[in-house]
């Protein structure tokens, strides 16, 4: 069985993170999408948070899973019995931070391969930091994130608000 995992932070999930779940779903046996609690970063949601929207926009997607992981991601990757990690590239910058990355990831690790899938062009513009930005601002976001996900980012940036009062 072809085992993926898709890590990454999701603060909140794009329409580009769904379109890349989408295709490598198709492309492996099963898709572990794994949501990283980076104690490093201050996320706009929780990891659990995070956890719950992800499984809302992927039901429909009989193999998919979704889970947290902390720690190293090659180290997720072996804990799932996964054999690739899929990564999202929008633009060269991307490929030459996340070339590193699958480089040292494969000295760790060289039974695991990633594969890099480029996003749709309709996305390319689109990360989870322009979508907040936006959001915080009070701008429209529906174009960015499902209609679900745009609730639950208003909610949250209308609690910031309402606790700086």
């Amino acid at each position: 069985m072809k085992r993926a995992i898709y890590p990454g932070s999701f603060d909140p999930v794009t329409l580009g993170h769904i379109d890349v779940i989408r295709r490598a779903s198709k492309l492996f046996d099963f898709l572990i999408i794994g949501i990283l609690g980076n104690s490093a970063k201050t996320p706009l949601f929780s990891v659990e948070e995070r956890v719950n929207m992800l499984k809302e926009a992927t039901a429909d997607l009989t193999n998919v899973e979704v889970r947290s992981f902390h720690g190293l991601t090659v180290e997720f990757a072996r804990e799932c019995e996964a054999n690739a990690l899929v990564r999202g590239l929008r633009a060269i910058t991307d490929f030459d931070y996340e070339l590193q990355i699958a480089q040292l990831n494969r000295v760790i690790a060289p039974e695991i391969d990633t594969v890099f899938l480029t996003t749709n062009l309709k996305y390319a513009y689109l990360s989870s930091s322009s979508v907040k930005e936006v959001a915080a601002y009070g701008g429209d976001i529906s174009h960015f994130v499902t209609p679900a996900v745009e609730k639950k980012v208003h909610k949250k940036f209308e609690e910031i608000r309402s606790r700086r009062i």
